[in-house]
């Protein structure tokens, strides 16, 4: 997670540097800032005069807010910025003693409550989770679909599983994938008016209120013309998308041979959505075993009879989606 860290006082900020420094070990990627009043007594790498400017700041680049002292400084910090449980970060605050670490905002979705609960076994204190399901012990949907990576689709049905379940109901499960080990109580892989689907396909309602969680595993195969604009490849790749019913919130990287490496439309594409872009040479595509669709222009062009399919393969997985070809466009999945 990237993590941006705060303190208020010179009490705060020693917690404040500690947990920057056991949170960063632990792998996260940590930021540290304080009120500019105190840049001599604490020396952080950045200061602000406004915690509520910082917090705005931090709402945009940040997955979670760490705030080292009083809740309600946080509380305030963050109202203005507040907008939606599915794209909010997570927002903690810590006393500056260390003993009670409370979840403010996104505690499922955002990972505010598995946050509040490392800083607590840092700290040596206790972290005040207060979402209903975790307080009852109930299978919280939403939170298990940000621990998987899946992204949801149905926010309104994510909260009537999560009152249906914290109602002692049962919910439906479907998936488009196997699932191993026992399910959570209350969950039932049978038809239910109510459920969840792990699937790809965008357009999936097996239940009467279905909530979707797609899992992020498809690779883009790109291939294109010199000069090709980015708006061009993004037709191309949601038509593909589209026509095969996968959701685009389920691909997490794109690919193509290392020619396009410094291609401006397919860099400009791939920023847009977030998503790396894996490159291989032509020789390391064309070693790879398989039926790819062949084409001798292609071959005299970048020395790979084929770029879509052998760069989506290469980055991993069985190809899902051959060669779709249009408009200067070469897009597998």
């Amino acid at each position: 997670m990237r993590i941006a860290l705060t303190a208020f006082t010179r009490r705060g900020g020693a917690l404040a540097r500690e947990l920057f420094r056991a949170l960063g070990e632990e792998g996260h990627t940590c930021s540290l800032a304080c009120p500019r009043r105190l840049e001599e007594a604490l020396a952080f790498p950045e200061t602000y005069e406004r915690v509520g400017d910082w917090a705005g700041a931090r709402f945009a680049d940040s997955d979670a807010l760490l705030f080292v002292g009083a809740s309600g400084i946080a509380v305030r910090a963050i109202a203005p910025y507040v907008r939606d449980k599915l794209t909010d970060p997570a927002v903690v605050s810590v006393d500056e003693a260390g003993r009670f670490a409370v979840p403010l905002l996104s505690g499922h979705v955002g990972g505010a409550n598995d946050l509040a609960r490392r800083v607590a076994a840092l700290t040596g204190g206790e972290a005040a989770v207060s979402t209903a399901t975790d307080v009852n012990g109930r299978f919280a949907v939403d939170q298990w679909a940000r621990e998987q990576g899946f992204c949801l689709e149905g926010r309104e049905a994510a909260k009537a599983i999560s009152a249906a379940l914290l109602a002692g109901e049962t919910v439906g499960l479907s998936s488009d994938f196997p699932i191993q080990g026992p399910l959570p109580e209350g969950v039932v892989r049978e038809d239910r008016p109510l459920g969840f689907a792990v699937t790809l396909d965008e357009a999936k309602a097996p239940f009467g209120q279905t909530l979707r969680l797609i899992p992020r595993i498809l690779t883009l195969g790109i291939g294109c013309r010199r000069g090709t604009p980015a708006e061009a490849i993004a037709r191309a790749v949601d038509t593909v998308l589209a026509e095969h019913r996968l959701s685009p919130k389920g691909v997490k990287q794109a690919a193509t041979i290392d020619l396009k490496k410094d291609e401006p439309g397919l860099l400009a594409f791939c920023q847009d959505r977030g998503l790396p872009l894996r490159c291989y040479p032509a020789e390391e595509l064309a070693g790879l075993p398989g039926d790819f669709t062949p084409s001798a222009f292609v071959q005299g062009v970048t020395g790979v009879d084929n770029v879509c399919e052998r760069s989506a393969v290469r980055a991993g997985g069985e190809l899902l989606i051959p060669k779709q070809a249009g408009g200067g466009v070469t897009v597998a999945v």
